[in-house]
């Protein structure tokens, strides 16, 4: 039986890239998460790595979904849990929601039933409103990776619930639901960095034209903050791939390579069919 893992072994853990792991790593972290002598942080921790479809399978996300639905357990192992189960439902959607020739269960890291469950059970943690906002909120933003007929009332309710966190949650949420068009382009404008950070990020992933002149300003600007200076770079391919390269062309030769490779990642996309 495997053992839970050791604080020091989580931390190298989250030091290698995921494709390094052994075939132990994901029974370990499925130790370490019903470890009750486990540290709070340790099986925070553990849960965040445990969300990587390299080692993500059923018993491992029904582990994390229980976490999520457990009011005893700790908040930020609840959200941490939540967030963990994002990627696989997005794989997972992909696979089991749109029929193709191409199709490949092999691909995805949980079967269509425990699929079927996590979307149920998000559901249900999100409506609950004795649940913990912050849990709540992760529910919803996990639960956003894999459409759902009750994603549009729950972002729009977000949205103007006047709440600045659950307003934060909604414009992520835009990213991945289509019919915001106009509450993304307002948020462009909003003065708190994540909202207009993820703003810039849901006006890409929709192809939202009049958000260009917005984007183009920074790309363009000096002062842009890093982080949402690679957002914008990022974005600009997604609206218009034929521009992409006079307006990305003062950074392909930055000395922050994490700037260069980003720009090289966008040009890459701008040239696909």
């Amino acid at each position: 039986m495997p053992t839970p893992l050791k604080h020091e072994e989580l931390r190298r853990l989250a030091d290698t890239e995921p494709w390094t792991w052994d075939e132990s790593t994901g029974p370990a972290l499925l130790a370490t998460l019903r470890d009750s002598a486990a540290s709070d942080e340790d099986r925070v921790l553990a849960a965040e790595l445990a969300g990587d479809p390299v080692v993500l399978h059923d018993a491992l996300a029904d582990e994390l979904l229980s976490t999520v639905k457990n009011a005893s357990a700790n908040e930020q192992l609840r959200s941490r849990s939540a967030i963990a189960l994002g990627p696989a439902l997005e794989l997972a959607s992909i696979e089991f929601d749109n029929s193709s020739e191409l199709s490949d269960p092999e691909s995805v890291p949980i079967s269509e039933k425990v699929y079927a469950k996590i979307k149920s059970g998000l559901r249900s943690v999100y409506h609950d409103a004795s649940t913990p906002k912050l849990v709540r909120r992760r529910a919803l933003e996990a639960a956003l990776r894999a459409a759902d007929d009750w994603h549009q009332d729950a972002i729009r309710a977000a949205y103007r619930s006047g709440d600045r966190d659950w307003r934060l949650t909604a414009v992520f949420g835009m990213r991945f639901v289509a019919g915001f068009d106009d509450q993304i382009i307002e948020s462009l404008n909003n003065d708190d960095p994540e909202i207009h950070l993820e703003a810039v990020r849901a006006a890409g992933s929709h192809a939202l034209a009049a958000a260009w002149k917005h984007v183009v300003d920074l790309v363009s600007s000096k002062e842009t903050p890093k982080h949402l200076l690679l957002a914008a770079i990022e974005t600009v391919p997604m609206i218009r791939p034929e521009n992409a390269r006079a307006v990305l062309a003062d950074w392909r030769n930055s000395d922050d390579p994490e700037i260069s490779e980003t720009v090289e990642e966008a040009l890459t996309i701008a040239e696909l069919p």
